[in-house]
């Protein structure tokens, strides 16, 4: 396997990003942030959940489903009320946000849930609610349950792939009722146009039934069909494959994701696909937040005339591409993690164009 460090290079709009920005990083976040851990959360959704599969929790009350929610804050003040919500990729979870999180943590609530049927959230009795209407029922539900409990004043979003759908969904729809209007927006690597070819390499893997020995083993499994992440360390790998296993109940592990989240990916046609074009640049031309949209180079998903498009129109996106990264770039390398924070965290105004 090949685990090199990063050392790519980032660039926005083509134009490197040169020490002096890793250096303005360094000095808005010495050391990315005070190390912390996240609490672990729960909030009831509408929809029926299956039986549990973590051992000792109880079902769900009838017609409602758990989703789990990881929130990080180091800031001293537990009502903090900016607040910065991080959603993952398809067959991804809440935890692949920790080092992002621990940088962000120090200046906002930091809240990253599993979605529905991945993590430590419940799954679905009915396969068919595994798709993106769904999910952004829940996200309401989220930020509702968030906002009475401290209210919320400042919201941003940070998403994945389908996180980053989500997100348009959410943030392109200004009659929604959110408990403010999302901010600034951050989309890694996913766009209204979503190359088919790529739709097809996950579906080959998506739901296909695993089973490991160690969390290495299932490391590496992952690895083999990743290497579009980009280089990354043994560790930071590591780090990002723990929370994507669970226990089965005769031993062994395996991947923690509903299965039947696959169903309907697999009815999706190239035709289906082009349909939802239409409806997707709809709301992303309806968005008021300050937009930045991150790709890897060598993207499959999100094409780089996509990534044009969007930069040209609805809240033309500011555009900041990482060489040697493919789908998607995982907010774990310092290039990465700097490009968010400083949008997130820049005085309105910093932004120039």
């Amino acid at each position: 396997m090949n685990y090199d460090a990063m050392r790519g290079k980032a660039s926005v709009h083509g134009m490197t990003v040169h020490a002096d920005f890793r250096k303005h990083y360094r000095a808005l976040l010495p050391d990315f942030a005070p190390m912390n851990e996240p609490t672990l959360n729960y909030v009831l959704c509408p929809g029926p959940a299956a039986l549990p599969v973590s051992p000792g929790l109880s079902p769900a009350p009838t017609q409602r489903h758990r989703m789990a929610y990881w929130e990080w804050n180091a800031t001293g003040d537990p009502g903090c009320p900016h607040v910065v919500v991080c959603v993952h990729g398809l067959s991804r979870q809440g935890r692949d946000f920790d080092t992002l999180a621990r940088a962000l943590s120090s200046h906002a609530r930091v809240i990253c849930p599993d979605v529905v049927g991945r993590g430590q959230s419940d799954w679905l009795v009915d396969s068919t609610g595994y798709q993106i209407p769904q999910y952004v029922a829940d996200m309401l539900v989220l930020l509702e349950h968030l906002h009475h409990r401290h209210p919320i004043s400042t919201l941003d979003w940070v998403g994945t792939s389908m996180g980053g759908l989500i997100g348009i969904a959410i943030a392109g729809q200004p009659g929604l009722p959110l408990p403010v209007p999302v901010r600034r927006l951050v989309l890694n690597d996913v766009g209204p146009v979503i190359q088919w070819e790529a739709l097809q390499r996950i579906g080959q893997y998506l739901g296909q039934p695993t089973r490991f020995e160690s969390v290495q083993q299932a490391a590496d499994a992952m690895w083999a069909i990743s290497t579009s992440f980009g280089p990354h360390t043994p560790t930071q790998w590591l780090a990002l494959s723990r929370a994507m296993v669970r226990s089965l109940p005769e031993g062994g592990l395996t991947l923690h994701y509903d299965p039947s989240v696959a169903l309907p990916f697999r009815t999706l046609t190239k035709e289906s696909a082009m349909e939802g074009e239409a409806a997707l640049w709809q709301l992303y031309d309806h968005i008021a937040a300050r937009t930045l949209l991150l790709r890897g180079a060598q993207s499959d998903l999100l094409s780089r005339e996509t990534a044009q498009l969007m930069a040209e129109r609805g809240p033309r996106a500011r555009v900041v591409e990482f060489d040697g990264v493919g789908h998607a770039p995982t907010l774990v390398v310092g290039e990465q993690v700097a490009a968010v924070t400083e949008f997130l965290l820049a005085v309105e105004g910093a932004f120039a164009g």
